[in-house]
């Protein structure tokens, strides 16, 4: 046997396994892939460009390039009063996505659990496992997708090592407020475990201000923040992400680091620089426009039947189709081939929500109306007409 017994147990990514699918199709409509539809704002663009014609094409620090560490730790200051040492205590990384992978390698010793919400980001039962640990996935469908402080302390004992908490969710858009925060402190306090935030989508929080937990009374030393540039800013293709942390933590994250990446691309740094420092009209541009398409599709798959929890942040839906009477995979499957519109089938995010698809938004308005009226008409002509036939048969 040449490959891992812990790789081969490992099921592909249901998000990527789905849309092989959708390579070849014509004229597709994709609310699949989580990644906006906006361009770059050129400003950073450019400072990518100038990076590359001033000859930044060299390594930098494993930890990342100190002038990014030193605007990211005077821009957390400014903006939340967070104060992280651009020294030790912050970690530039390949993305979220490594950044994940990294703490959870760091942390874990064989057996130790890593407690995560579902429906969950697909990556971090997996990367769990990858490290050695056991991932406890705690189900939040009959809590509005939202982990309760009851449900968290149920699944803690002794090998329980943290909480990966990722708000505003993917796929959900569910976020937490302020008290909310507390009360899963208050439970994480008393066993004295780790959480691992992962705020990716912290930007796009539309109906309330986004709390981060690092700020709560007392939660810098038991947490690990993980964000970056890639849905803020759409540049998910620089792969630019950064750590913040204890400092013993972001160090044996960053020791992993150097024995694996080495460093992020240098362009991409300095683009990022340019983000933080002259990129937040565009955001609050994107924003807006997150907001209005949150709107519409919301309104629309309620007017279609299908139950829907408004999001509160990010740029996802993620719909009950549990009335058309098809299983996640058997619908995503047929609204592709009947109707030309790619969703995620709601198992790719945990194995009890066969009820479900997820939608992104992050798409043009336009695609969306078409969208919808091209899955109100799978819902009304090729669903209709099947339980007819179906009838007929009886």
């Amino acid at each position: 046997m040449i490959i891992s017994k812990k790789v081969e147990q490992i099921q592909p990514s249901g998000i990527r396994q789905f849309f092989d699918l959708v390579l070849g199709m014509k004229e597709v409509i994709s609310l699949g892939v989580g990644e906006p539809d906006f361009v770059t704002p050129w400003n950073i663009r450019e400072a990518g460009i100038f990076a590359l014609e001033e000859g930044f094409t060299s390594y930098t620090s494993n930890k990342g390039l100190y002038k990014l560490r030193l605007i990211l730790h005077q821009h957390l200051k400014q903006k939340f009063n967070l104060d992280y040492r651009p020294d030790d205590e912050i970690l530039i990384t390949v993305g979220v996505s490594e950044a994940v992978d990294l703490v959870l390698r760091a942390i874990i010793n064989p057996g130790d659990k890593i407690i995560i919400p579902e429906p969950s980001y697909v990556s971090y039962g997996p990367v769990t496992e990858l490290a050695g640990g056991i991932p406890v996935y705690i189900d939040t469908k009959k809590s509005n997708f939202k982990l309760m402080p009851d449900a968290l302390e149920r699944v803690i004992d002794k090998k329980t090592k943290a909480l990966i908490l990722n708000y505003p969710a993917n796929p959900t858009g569910i976020s937490y407020t302020q008290k909310e925060l507390l009360e899963l402190k208050k439970i994480l306090s008393k066993y004295h475990l780790l959480c691992i935030t992962d705020e990716i989508y912290h930007d796009l929080t539309y109906d309330f201000e986004h709390t981060h937990f690092i700020t709560l009374t007392g939660a810098k030393n038991m947490t690990v923040y993980l964000d970056g540039f890639s849905k803020s800013y759409a540049m998910t293709g620089w792969r630019i992400g950064f750590a913040c942390g204890p400092k013993e933590i972001i160090q044996a994250m960053t020791k992993i680091h150097q024995y694996t990446i080495m460093c992020v691309p240098t362009i991409s740094q300095m683009a990022a620089c340019e983000a933080l420092q002259a990129g937040r009209k565009s955001v609050e541009e994107m924003k807006r426009e997150y907001k209005r398409r949150r709107e519409f599709i919301v309104d629309s798959l309620k007017r279609l039947g299908l139950a829907c929890s408004k999001p509160e942040g990010a740029f996802y839906v993620f719909p009950s189709i549990k009335s058309t009477g098809l299983n996640s995979l058997e619908f995503a499957q047929r609204l592709l081939k009947e109707q030309r519109v790619a969703v995620v089938p709601g198992t790719a995010f945990g194995k009890n929500y066969d009820d479900y698809v997820r939608i992104s938004y992050a798409s043009s308005y336009e695609n969306l109306k078409e969208a919808m009226a091209r899955i109100e008409n799978f819902l009304k002509k090729s669903l209709r007409r099947e339980k007819h036939e179906t009838k007929n048969k009886v």
